[in-house]
Parts: C-alpha cells; structure tokens; sequence
C-alpha cells in the first residue's frame, strides 16, 4: 500500500483544495493529510485571520471522501519525518523554503516526491479579496 502525504492550512476551504486532496489520493492508496496548526499560521503571518480552528479544519478535511488520516503540523521540514508515508504530494505553489526542505529531505530518505497541479482561476487570496469587497 503507497502512503501519500499532503500539506496546507485549508482556511477559506475551495473546491481548487477538494481538487488537491482528489489529485493527491490518486497518487496512491492511503491519504494522509497534514493541517497546519494555528499558533504556526500567526507566527507565519501575524495579521493572518483565520476562519475556523485547527480542529474545525481537521474535521472539514476528515469529511472529504478521498482523505484516510488527518494530522496536525507546525513545519513541515520537521513534522514530515515522523510521518509514515511514501509519497509527497505537494502543491505547485508550496515551494517556499520549508516546502523546499522537506522535498529534499524526502529525496534523501527515499520518498517520492510529487508535484501537483494547481485548478485555474481558484485561489484562497483571491476568494479573501472578493469577500472584503
């Protein structure tokens, strides 16, 4: 059985995230999804506005058809190595440098690392700056 893992914070959820989670599963059997935990987001960007908490999205995530397993995370450079998986499925856009660690680490590990496309014309920006209009 292949294990992938993806990543995100899925605030302002969007059907370009149900898209990633179904592109992720196809990667393999088994998806385990990490959410980022709340006090990393604010430390990330102070100004951030969250929507709901980590344990609300948590529970958004569970209730997706194509996700298995759903973990907490703070930085995924650190948290992705006591992770069981095979696969990392990472979206087009995470390539900061935490995402670029990771990546690197799995690489050295054996891991496969996958890069997924992103849906066009969808983005949480872009749904934040419609919704203060």
């Amino acid at each position: 059985m292949k294990k992938v893992l993806t990543v995100g914070v899925f605030d302002y959820f969007h059907y370009g995230h149900l898209k990633l989670l179904e592109r992720a599963k196809d990667c393999g059997d088994y998806l385990i999804v990490a959410v980022q935990r709340d006090e990393e987001i604010h430390k990330n960007k102070p100004d951030a506005t969250l929507l709901y908490s980590l344990e609300q999205r948590m529970e958004i995530i569970k209730a997706i058809r194509y996700v298995d397993e759903v973990v907490p995370y703070a930085q995924i450079a650190d948290d992705i190595k006591n992770i069981d998986f095979d696969i990392f499925a990472r979206g087009g856009d995470q390539l900061h440098k935490g995402f670029v660690d990771a990546a690197n680490w799995c690489v050295e590990n054996g891991k496969k690392v996958q890069t997924l496309s992103r849906t066009p014309n969808i983005c949480s920006s872009n749904i934040k700056a419609q919704l203060k209009e």
